[in-house]
């Protein structure tokens, strides 16, 4: 445990002293590239004031919607998938398609076909989170120990049965792989969303960003960067830590 706190600490320390280093080293203009200085204290003012968090809120509240919608879509699809080879023979070959569409590209038809604002952007990330948390379901299920799935057959467990008492507690820890990743996306697409199709309609941390860049603000655009990769990082170890208790309390079964 010690070990992995420190070792994320000292990388960012690390990172820190090479960013203050260069920009002492080469005196680059703060409007390009603001020390980590300048840059903390913007941030502290921006959480101390109660600048950043109604903004916050609403980027969390977005990527939020985008994993409950992208959820409820993907885990049945793959209880299908593996159920039925006609299914996956079917799908399969559209899920790496839908990966080589880039998410700025869906913003625009997002918008044309559900109006600019928070219905779009959530629209966005529940299609950004949708293929983690489907193909993770799928490997989840399909590395359920076959023998263990016989004997509860033999036991006269039914398909639900099966599912609910079997399969979905062994798959757990790779299913929540794949949440753990898509909420991470989910928030790359919220912000995204924001600064696309927002149509100020959202006040998210994607349109504080935008704020910032038309004022020339690079301070603020760093430190608005910082407080996302901290949420997102603060998720994905929560998830990350569900994970591992899963595959503990699996080894116990």
């Amino acid at each position: 445990m010690k070990r992995t706190l420190a070792a994320p600490v000292l990388l960012a320390c690390v990172l820190v002293f090479g960013w203050a280093a260069f920009t002492w080293a080469t005196g680059v203009p703060q409007i390009v590239l603001p020390s980590p200085s300048a840059v903390w204290d913007r941030l502290v003012t921006s959480v101390s004031s109660g600048l950043i968090a109604p903004y916050l809120g609403v980027t969390l509240a977005e990527a939020l919607g985008g994993c409950v919608l992208g959820a409820a879509v993907a885990l049945p699809l793959a209880v299908l998938i593996h159920r039925s080879k006609w299914v996956s023979d079917a799908v399969n070959p559209f899920l790496g398609a839908t990966q080589a569409i880039p998410a700025v590209a869906l913003a625009p038809l997002l918008a044309m076909w559900a109006g600019y604002g928070w219905s779009s952007i959530v629209l966005l990330c529940g299609l950004m989170v949708f293929f983690p948390i489907l193909i993770s379901t799928v490997v989840g299920l399909r590395h359920v120990p076959a023998p263990i799935v016989e004997a509860a057959r033999l036991d006269g467990a039914g398909s639900l049965q099966l599912l609910l008492n079997i399969e979905v507690p062994l798959a757990l820890h790779t299913m929540l792989a794949g949440l753990r990743n898509g909420f991470t996306l989910s928030i790359t697409g919220a912000v995204v969303g924001e600064m696309v199709i927002g149509g100020g309609a959202t006040l998210g941390l994607g349109s504080l960003l935008t704020v910032q860049r038309d004022a020339t603000n690079t301070a603020g655009m760093f430190a608005t960067i910082i407080v996302l990769c901290v949420v997102a990082a603060t998720l994905y170890s929560l998830i990350q830590l569900w994970e591992r208790r899963s595959r503990i309390i699996e080894s116990t079964r």
